[in-house]
């Protein structure tokens, strides 16, 4: 008798892992929420107050809802995206909402936001080139774009998110009292000129490198037709007929 083969769906059992991570600490962020302190004691420097908790309750259910993206978008505009993607996607999420928040990598590891930037400035690119790969592949507009342009077209728009990122960031920290720009101690000490600059500019900076590799090796691919970006491009779904 022929043994069955078990094929192990890795894509998605890793979306359960995070996605079952990100619920257990949407509850940890809520009894936070209830039982921390309002404000930060002297001495007690890595304690969470009540906003660190309402914070990290927001970015997991922001994280929760953006996981269900994908199978959105392939639903309702027929976009598929490729596993290898959205698995890198997958894993942005958990390093930046459950390392970052919850685990306080933010704080543990002092680059740890740059090191989340860059990867977001990659993905960022790669995401710039499918939007060109869906324009040139639709019924309506028929375009034909140089590689510079796609290249010049993916840096800047993933510049251009991740400026408005920032200014989400500062928004949220001005109107809710969060401190996602990172312009306070986790002790609550709040700097001042340049120190309270660091991470925003710091953020853009690794942002723009990161879009600029990505254009790079985009400009590349699609120059010298070696298909290197279209790995990661989302596409059209397109069904077979019955």
């Amino acid at each position: 008798m022929k043994k069955r083969k078990i094929k192990f769906d890795w894509a998605r059992n890793l979306f359960i892992f995070v996605l079952v991570t990100l619920v257990g600490s949407v509850a940890y962020a809520i009894a936070g929420i209830a039982t921390a302190p309002a404000a930060p004691s002297p001495g007690l420097e890595y304690v969470k107050i009540k906003t660190d908790y309402a914070l990290m309750l927001v970015q997991c259910a922001a994280g929760i809802l953006v996981m269900f993206l994908p199978s959105i978008l392939e639903r309702r505009l027929k976009i598929s995206v490729p596993s290898g993607m959205y698995a890198v996607f997958v894993i942005f999420l958990y390093g930046a909402i459950y390392l970052g928040e919850v685990q306080s990598f933010y704080f543990r590891f002092p680059h740890w936001d740059l090191v989340l930037h860059s990867f977001s400035g990659l993905m960022l690119g790669a995401l710039s080139f499918s939007i060109i790969s869906l324009l040139n592949n639709t019924q309506r507009v028929r375009i034909t774009l140089s590689p510079a342009f796609v290249a010049i077209f993916a840096f800047s728009f993933a510049v251009a998110v991740g400026v408005l990122w920032e200014v989400y960031e500062f928004t949220a920290d001005g109107l809710l009292g969060f401190n996602m720009q990172k312009y306070a101690l986790e002790n609550g000490t709040v700097l001042i000129g340049r120190a309270a600059l660091a991470d925003t500019m710091g953020d853009l900076i690794v942002d723009s490198l990161g879009a600029a590799v990505m254009s790079l090796v985009g400009y590349i691919s699609i120059k010298h037709k070696k298909g290197w970006i279209s790995k990661f491009i989302v596409r059209r779904v397109t069904h077979s007929a019955k």
